[in-house]
């Protein structure tokens, strides 16, 4: 019996991979940029080897400055944000713990089931998907629960919400816990400031913000949470996301950890680059000012966006489905006629809303305008009249 006829998926014609061409509007992974690509066609290193530790050294530098911090301990997971929020859990997270969690939306959800793996009491303040919290109850619900570490997403990619962090902060440093921060989608576009907001934790990831293929997770841990971390009696439950073995892997010892991707650091190392080149604070307003044209351009088609204009990210949009319209009849269109991806609403808004991203080199305003003129045909397509 040959090869093929015993596994019968396999074809007597070789594949070949050719990808179709896509542009990348939904919320993650985003478009990548040109030069990112050629530098990930440059030769491999080992994970030990010095160049390796000098690319990882210089993306250290870059990520402190993106993250806006003085951070130390601030490095890359090799992992996608699911990982950047497993280590953060995993290592300041302890059985019996009370851990809160500010819930609304999906990965604050995924934050408290981790959370609750790791034995942790996890008390929540839930509040709808598309609802932002403001500064009193937030405090309130601290003081009042009083926990050991508080959970919060800055930009909630479910929804389009982004939630200010200095209340929480300030707040769960006065009862004397620890603040883990979800920087996955704002990392990159949106002012992420970790000293001044005095987060403790941060995880992000390569995909969003940064405008790099999916694989790193960016992560920064204060002085304080280091401090706690060294004391801590506990043995960490996860072995591969042990920060302190990390931390001496890239840091330190520069000892064998786990074999990192030298093909994903060289990537990020360009897409940092290409940040520091246009200037953090001019990257920031250009996604402001692309998020703007997008949301004009969503009311001239008569659409409105699900979240309040004072808390939506900047990067990542969340207009209202049309009356009517089914939403993936859309998506199709806009993929099978365009060659543009986007993404659907989930959970309690499946359906309802789209999520757009608008994010590295598409966050133009020719890109935009581009993207409307097809959304508009795509949405006529499904049967809207505005």
């Amino acid at each position: 019996m040959s090869a093929i006829q015993q596994h019968p998926t396999l074809t007597a014609e070789k594949l070949s991979v050719h990808p179709p061409k896509r542009l990348l509007f939904g919320p993650g992974p985003t478009q990548v940029h040109p030069r990112v690509y050629e530098v990930m066609a440059q030769p491999v290193v080992g994970h030990l080897d010095p160049y390796f530790f000098e690319i990882s050294q210089a993306n250290q530098r870059m990520l402190r400055h993106v993250f806006g911090t003085e951070n130390e301990w601030t490095f890359v997971i090799s992992a996608t944000g699911s990982g950047g929020m497993e280590t953060a859990i995993t290592n300041f997270v302890e059985p019996g713990m009370k851990v809160a969690v500010f819930a609304n939306g999906f990965f604050c959800d995924r934050m408290s089931e981790m959370a609750r793996r790791n034995g942790a009491e996890v008390v929540r303040f839930e509040k709808p998907w598309g609802e932002a919290f403001d500064d009193t109850e937030a405090a309130e619900f601290i003081h009042r629960e009083k926990p050991r570490v508080v959970m919060y997403v800055t930009a909630e990619t479910s929804t389009g919400v982004y939630q200010r962090g200095e209340a929480i902060c300030q707040a769960a440093h006065e009862v004397g816990a620890l603040v883990i921060a979800d920087c996955v989608t704002s990392l990159g576009a949106m002012p992420v400031h970790i000293d001044k907001t005095d987060i403790d934790i941060a995880y992000s990831c390569t995909q969003k913000g940064l405008s790099c293929p999916p694989g790193l997770s960016p992560v920064t841990v204060s002085p304080r949470a280091a401090e706690w971390l060294q004391a801590r009696k506990s043995a960490n439950r996860s072995w591969y996301f042990d920060i302190k073995l990390i931390s001496d892997y890239l840091l330190v010892s520069h000892r064998y950890h786990h074999t990192a991707s030298a093909t994903l650091f060289y990537a990020l190392h360009e897409g940092l680059s290409l940040i520091e080149e246009e200037g953090l604070a001019h990257r920031w307003e250009r996604h402001r000012q692309a998020h703007c044209e997008f949301v004009k351009g969503i009311g001239d088609l008569g659409l409105t966006m699900l979240v309040p204009e004072e808390y939506r990210i900047w990067n990542l949009n969340t207009p209202r489905v049309p009356e009517g319209v089914d939403d993936a009849k859309v998506r199709a269109a806009l993929l099978n006629d365009h060659g543009i991806e986007i993404a659907g609403g989930f959970g309690p808004l499946a359906g309802k809303v789209f999520r757009i991203g608008v994010m590295g080199p598409l966050a133009t305003r020719d890109h935009v305008q581009d993207f409307l003129s097809k959304f508009a045909d795509a949405l006529r397509a499904a049967g809207y009249k505005s």
